[in-house]
């Protein structure tokens, strides 16, 4: 954790930074500790321990900027580090647009850094040999039989406990701290069949809290997801519903969300350029940020720059909302700043052709076959991209057949082709069956007339 001590320091380089011709200063001091543990067929292969400390200086000077970092704390060194900086920066070009944000848009509450209930307290009485068996108990591999059907040939389970703590000061009186812990297990599976083809399934889950984290089971369904991969058949090239399960759904709005970053826009690499308070896809869509809703994961008080985050609509009946713009990007284009980029982004339940708005329902992704009817579902994606000035995507896909809202078959190596802003314009539903262990908060989601190719 973060000592006084190394707070003190952080503040003395701001102090100094000011007396030896810097105009302003920014300062983030961050510290990560790691323990995990890792099986491989049932046995300890490996133990980590790593351990991180590091100190940014952000220094403005003379219209000028830049960024420098050590990860030494020495008092007298970095009073020389920090007058070798500011010899340098002011050696580079001006650059008016570079400034600290408004104090009035800073944070205010981040005070100890566990005002989100991020932090277990039991964190720092962590035994390793409690981690250790903790670890041993994902295993199953010397637990797994052989049934004809295939035979389990590699596991790797891993589970580790981590703390990140940061804090984050300027030279206008602002300061704050973010302090979370870690718990993650994760599973991978291998069986080989009689044909001597070869499947493999993951799984993960992870909590900031001990007692909040899903340890059993997570090799099982790893394991599951192999066997359900046997047997892979061929599917006509064609338009099918898609339907995208949530464990792998977030690759369909990270596009998005990444369109909408002001810097994007700026360099027209976005194709979602003059988008804002227009209607540009499915009114079902809603992504929301729910940026400070305590104990879950991705939520935080203030973004990078130490502006106040906030519970905001993005994306709203289809409309854009808000862009992502920092400070320097909010000066460099002329328009107002908001939050640097997306703390936690969650996607709204919706049904076509219902109204969710005031419902307790839950739509799983049972639901959403049964609506689907028939189609294919996405269980996992293979490479791809999508071009960031159009929109344009290619992705390979993994997955199952659908019919009658059952599922028929594996299938493998197909490729879906389109248009992102398209994609969300055939929105068919969107899930309740968030995964709370995921910063990005994106249910399973159904598409009309999505191109696959064989």
């Amino acid at each position: 954790m973060i000592t006084e001590h190394e707070i003190n320091t952080a503040r003395h380089c701001i102090t100094y930074a000011m007396e030896n011709g810097a105009d302003a200063m920014r300062v983030s001091l961050s510290k990560s500790v790691m323990d995990g543990y890792t099986f491989l067929n049932g046995e300890l292969d490996k133990v980590t321990h790593s351990a991180d400390r590091s100190i940014y200086m952000y220094i403005f000077a003379d219209g000028r900027y830049g960024t420098f970092s050590t990860n030494r704390l020495d008092r007298h060194e970095l009073e020389d580090f920090i007058s070798k900086a500011i010899t340098m920066v002011k050696m580079l070009g001006e650059d008016a647009c570079r400034r600290l944000p408004s104090p009035e848009r800073t944070e205010k509450s981040a005070v100890t850094g566990r005002e989100l209930d991020l932090y277990d307290i039991s964190y720092t009485s962590g035994d390793p040999d409690k981690r250790l068996e903790k670890a041993r108990s994902l295993s199953i591999f010397k637990q797994t039989v052989e049934n004809g059907t295939y035979r389990l040939i590699s596991e790797e389970c891993e589970y580790s406990e981590s703390v990140d703590d940061s804090y984050l000061a300027d030279s206008q009186g602002f300061e704050g701290r973010h302090t979370e812990t870690t718990y993650y297990c994760f599973s991978e599976m291998t069986i080989l069949t009689p044909d001597n083809c070869r499947y493999s399934g993951y799984w993960w889950e992870a909590a900031p809290k001990e007692n909040q984290l899903h340890l059993q089971g997570c090799a099982r369904k790893a394991l599951q997801k192999a066997v359900r991969s046997i047997g892979p058949k061929k599917r006509r090239s064609g338009s099918y519903k898609m339907v995208v399960e949530n464990s792998v759904a977030s690759r369909l709005i990270a596009p998005v969300i990444s369109a909408l970053n002001a810097s994007s826009i700026q360099q027209k690499v976005s194709f979602l350029e003059d988008s804002l308070a227009k209607k540009i896809f499915s009114e079902g869509m809603t992504l929301m940020d729910m940026a400070r809703t305590p104990g879950m994961t991705g939520s935080r008080l203030y973004d990078t720059e130490g502006v106040a985050t906030k519970d905001a609509p993005i994306i709203e009946n289809g409309v854009v909302k808000q862009y992502f713009v920092n400070t320097y990007m909010s000066e460099k284009m002329g328009i107002e700043p908001t939050v640097e980029d997306i703390s936690r982004p969650c996607l709204m339940p919706y049904l076509k052709g219902e109204d969710l708005t005031s419902s307790e329902k839950t739509v799983s992704l049972e639901d959403i076959l049964r609506r689907c009817s028939s189609g294919i579902l996405v269980t996992g994606f293979n490479g791809g991209n999508c071009n960031p000035s159009t929109g344009d995507f290619s992705f390979g896909i993994e997955g199952f057949a659908f019919s009658k809202g059952k599922i028929t078959h594996p299938v493998r190596e197909m490729l879906i082709t389109g248009n992102i802003v398209t994609l969300w314009n055939n929105l068919l539903a969107a899930g309740t069956d968030l995964r709370p262990s995921a910063r990005w908060q994106v249910p399973s989601i159904a598409f009309d007339n999505v191109s696959f190719s064989a």
